[in-house]
């Protein structure tokens, strides 16, 4: 029972990393209807961002983070206006392209500042917690709590001010959203923003238990596209119960089976949903 619970907390910590990360890419694909493919990239530059915040400039921890998610959600801004809002009217597979092309530019760019080794972050919160018997780190702890407090106010974000009704608008339906006086393009960039902001606060959360290193968004990149399936491509009620259901089932494959188990129950869960449900737990028909 002891592993169990403690366990638990690893898979809720992590869920609460993946849930962050696939927001941000479920709110891109809503918006302007194609994967970013540079997630995990952008992913791994926020992790780096929080580090030279942190060690480098000598900020407070919670300060690092609100920094790089900042420059983050400025270089969103930035790519959108000079990337994709010039191919707006072009297939999406150029936007795709174009993804993958920042992706090595991004990875390129951190080689070359930061090199191709490992670095690690050492955590501002030491020590643990007993829960039930189980030792929980506070980082740990900190990283389910910020979570849970950033779904929220994401949440009031999306419906009750103006910008995030505008996205909601522009993911129900763009056309009609630009008849009734919502600048599309506005909430492009917005959204992108956004998106950024929120995958470089679940970086900087999970710095502290990862090495840092170029490569280190791969993986990440690839579960959090599984977890949007999983829910539903564009659908944010999916993005949040496909994050916390994968970290938790990666999580205890891990330790009751085998690291393999672990990996592999990511893709078992998601072809399992897929077969009974091919559009995803809350996905639709007319989902782009």
């Amino acid at each position: 029972m002891t592993l169990f619970i403690q366990q638990l907390a690893n898979g809720l910590a992590l869920g609460g990393i993946y849930c962050l990360a696939a927001i941000g890419l479920t709110l891109v694909f809503g918006v302007l209807g194609f994967p970013n493919l540079a997630h995990g990239a952008l992913y791994m530059l926020g992790a780096y961002l929080t580090f030279f915040f942190l060690t480098d400039a000598g900020l407070p921890y919670v300060v690092a983070i609100l920094a790089a998610a900042a420059v983050l959600a400025l270089l969103g801004v930035l790519l959108e206006r000079l990337i994709f809002h010039p191919l707006r009217n072009a297939p999406h597979t150029h936007h795709m392209i174009a993804t993958v092309g920042v992706m090595f530019f991004l990875v390129a760019l951190v080689q070359e500042i930061w090199g191709t080794g490992f670095l690690r972050m050492e955590s501002p919160v030491e020590g643990q917690l007993s829960v039930l018997g189980a030792q929980v780190s506070w980082q740990r702890i900190i990283i389910i709590v910020t979570a849970v407090v950033v779904l929220l106010l994401l949440t009031w974000f999306l419906k009750r001010s103006p910008h995030g009704q505008a996205i909601e608008a522009i993911e129900q339906d763009r056309t009609g959203a630009a008849l009734v006086g919502i600048n599309p393009s506005m909430v492009s960039m917005v959204t992108f923003a956004v998106s950024l902001a929120l995958v470089a606060i679940a970086a900087g959360l999970v710095a502290p238990i990862n090495l840092l290193s170029p490569g280190m968004g791969d993986a990440l990149g690839l579960t959090v596209f599984a977890i949007i399936i999983l829910g539903g491509l564009g659908s944010l009620p999916g993005a949040i119960i496909g994050g916390f259901a994968i970290a938790i089932a990666e999580v205890m494959a891990s330790t009751y089976i085998s690291v393999a188990a672990g990996e592999a129950a990511i893709f078992v869960i998601l072809i399992a949903v897929l077969a009974i449900k091919p559009t995803g737990i809350f996905g639709t028909v007319t989902q782009r």
